[in-house]
């Protein structure tokens, strides 16, 4: 009921000045969390596990975003509050006078960075949905590139009698090394684990080793060298995760998976326990006005730098982060043990006032972890924000989601445009064609997943269907080519299929699904300046041309029938009189010339439904009426309707004979016109 309400975070904390306050009480000295302790030992699993399981795609759309709150928000922070400290130890009085611009500076970059820990203990609990927490996750993870650039560079200006402007475009310069360095020595890292990893197939004990070692061999060797750890940690976990997965068994990602969720929750554990501890343990100097003025003008610079850096980002997002989204940004920037651990690492030769700052530091995280992070919870149900989706995308969902990425990567390509699907369908073609051929082994660089696993069940279903011997019993997931290929003789006798050999089917299949998987498999690069015609294109006018006037002719018909004639005994009088009243209608007895009519049996009664496509005298036939005939005058014939699939207008029928289509022309035909005078010109006006 109590971890309900308050973080797990918050309970550690107590747990650990409990246990802190138990120890003193005994009258032994409890133990400090050491920074090389925690830096070496305790805050790589967690890394790592953050990095590992990194949910890529919300990552890399927003990355834009979480580098802008990481790089240009902590600066921010780091320099408008070592100003405002600085200017506060210039007004406090004679117990602050003594700390200068480069402490106060000093101090400023290691409180203002976002602690991971802190945002994954509180963070994971309120289940946030997924974009506020790739956000503020993402800005905790990168920011300690600043963080590492700002600490040493200050820490190094300390010891100079005077800073240069080359020193400062040096440590300015500075920041670009410590940051692609980490992310370079990290992605080395991932690509020779992933590499390894292709190799043991006969060692499958030993797998999850690979990952675990490669990953803090990358963290060590970052450090070592001053480059950002936890960058180059989260480089080599985004980078060896498909690769690995690929080659591993199925119980060695569970190992990998288990193991590390368990080693971070430990080191989480542990440090928020020694947190607690080291609280009651430490050398504290209490100075009410430095501490109070560093927790509130933490709280004013981290709201100022998310409301102009948001009003500056939403100028360039589709998804624009609203007033709600903004307030949780800023009301989650948690401060945690590393700001602790490298106010522990300052040296007392160089800063005296080292007592002071850790006090203000553990204030700081007390407040934001204590009021910040149990608040938070009932704050996201007050302001409705919207929830992380417990349950797994269905496939549906994937499916339309990689058809909606290769139509807007078309569409870019269409206008010129490269964006970030272009760069990102760039990166999966090179990925596809260059790198899962040198990193995974055997078949699967060359198919989906999904497709591999389901390949390998109907094989190992159509194995065991020939070894029982049985056809009665077939499962659901055996394709009908390999029932075909296992009894052949169930087939009906006239569709018996050659017989192929084993390794002509698999050739054939190995065609099948490399063809079929590749959904945009570009030919041509279109340009919209230069645009190439397509062949098809003239062939496609002309009959649509042909179309255009087929239907112009038979409306032409149908309005002629319908204009009533000048004489009485015309053919066309004759026609609308039988179509309304057949029966009425005597012929007269010289009818041998009539010519049939064919009424559509849809509506018989209407003129308009007469169909002239089949009309014919019966004298132009080129035979003699018969007697039939005679007696009979006027003949209707009820119209074939047309079989399906067939086209009216390309399709000859009947009614295309030379005779037919003289007796077409003469019908639409109006007759002669009078001949025009001398003054009038050949063609009238607006025809």
């Amino acid at each position: 009921s109590v971890s309900s309400i308050v973080p797990e975070s918050c309970l550690l904390i107590v747990v650990g000045l409990l246990v802190g306050g138990l120890i003193k009480g005994v009258g032994e000295k409890p133990p400090i969390l050491k920074s090389d302790i925690f830096f070496l030992f305790l805050l790589p699993p967690i890394i790592l596990d953050a990095g590992y399981f990194l949910p890529l795609r919300p990552f890399t759309e927003n990355l834009g975003t979480i580098l802008i709150f990481a790089v240009v928000g902590t600066l921010w922070n780091a320099f408008f509050l070592g100003g405002l400290m600085y200017a506060v130890c210039q007004l406090g009085g004679p117990g602050l006078n003594h700390i200068g611009l480069l402490a106060n500076l000093l101090f400023g970059s290691i409180i203002s960075a976002v602690d991971p820990v802190a945002v994954l203990a509180v963070f994971e609990e309120i289940h946030i949905n997924e974009l506020l927490h790739i956000l503020v996750f993402g800005e905790s993870l990168l920011n300690d590139a600043v963080t590492v650039v700002l600490y040493h560079l200050f820490e190094e200006f300390a010891s100079f009698e005077q800073v240069t402007i080359l020193d400062i475009i040096l440590g300015f310069l500075s920041f670009f090394v410590v940051s692609l360095g980490g992310v370079l020595v990290g992605v080395i890292y991932g690509v020779i684990a992933a590499f390894t990893s292709r190799f043991t197939s006969h060692i499958r004990v030993i797998e999850p080793l690979f990952v675990f070692l490669y990953s803090y061999m990358a963290y060590l060797s970052a450090e070592l060298f001053h480059l950002s750890g936890i960058m180059a940690l989260i480089a080599a976990g985004v980078v060896m995760r498909p690769y690995v997965e690929a080659n591993i068994s199925h119980k060695s990602h569970t190992t990998i998976k288990y193991f590390l969720k368990m080693w971070s929750s430990v080191s989480e554990t542990l440090i928020f326990i020694f947190l607690g501890v080291s609280t009651v343990a430490g050398h504290h100097y209490w100075n009410w006005t430095f501490v109070i003025s560093t927790l509130f003008f933490c709280l004013i610079a981290r709201v100022l730098g998310v409301l102009v850096l948001t009003w500056f980002i939403n100028k360039f997002r589709i998804v624009k982060l609203t007033p709600k989204d903004q307030f949780i940004i800023a009301y989650g920037g948690l401060r945690g043990a590393i700001a602790f651990s490298l106010g522990y690492l300052l040296d007392y030769k160089h800063f005296g006032m080292r007592d002071m700052f850790l006090t203000a530091i553990i204030t700081v995280i007390f407040f934001t972890v204590f009021v910040q992070g149990m608040t938070i919870r009932p704050l996201v149900d007050l302001l409705a924000v919207k929830k992380k989706q417990e349950t797994k995308r269905s496939i549906n969902e994937e499916i339309h989601t990689q058809f909606l990425d290769h139509l807007l990567t078309g569409i870019e390509d269409i206008c010129g445009h490269y964006g970030h699907h272009h760069w990102k369908d760039k990166l999966n073609r090179f990925n596809k064609k260059y790198v899962k051929k040198c990193l995974i082994a055997g078949e699967r660089s060359k198919e989906p997943q999904l497709i591999a696993f389901y390949h390998k069940m109907e094989m190992k279903q159509a194995i065991e269907l020939v070894e029982s011997g049985g056809i009665g019993k077939i499962p659901s997931a055996v394709s009908t080519v390999s029932i075909q290929n296992i009894n052949p003789q169930t087939l009906p006798l006239e569709r018996v299929l050659p017989a192929l050999s084993k390794d002509k089917e698999e050739e054939i299949r190995k065609i099948l699904r490399t063809n079929l998987q590749k959904t945009r498999q570009r030919l041509r690069s279109y340009n919209r300046h230069t645009l190439v015609a397509d062949p098809y294109e003239e062939a496609w006018n002309q009959m649509l041309l042909r179309r255009q006037k087929a239907r112009q002719l038979e409306q032409k018909m149908n309005n002629y029938l319908t204009v009533p004639a000048h004489r009485v005994d015309s053919p066309t009088m004759s026609r609308a009189r039988i179509g309304s009243d057949p029966l009425a209608y005597e012929p007269k007895e010289d009818s041998e010339n009539l010519p049939i009519i064919t009424i559509d049996p849809a509506s018989p009664q209407s003129p308009e439904s007469v169909d002239l496509m089949s009309e014919e005298p019966k004298g132009c036939s080129g035979l003699p009426p018969s007697p039939e005939e005679d007696e009979e005058g006027l003949v209707m014939r009820v119209k074939e309707p047309s079989s399906p699939g067939t086209d009216d207008v390309f399709t000859p029928g009947t009614s295309d004979s030379p005779s037919n289509q003289r007796m077409l022309r003469c019908l639409s035909d109006p007759g002669p016109r009078p001949e025009p005078e001398e003054g009038e010109p050949f063609i009238p006006k607006g025809q």
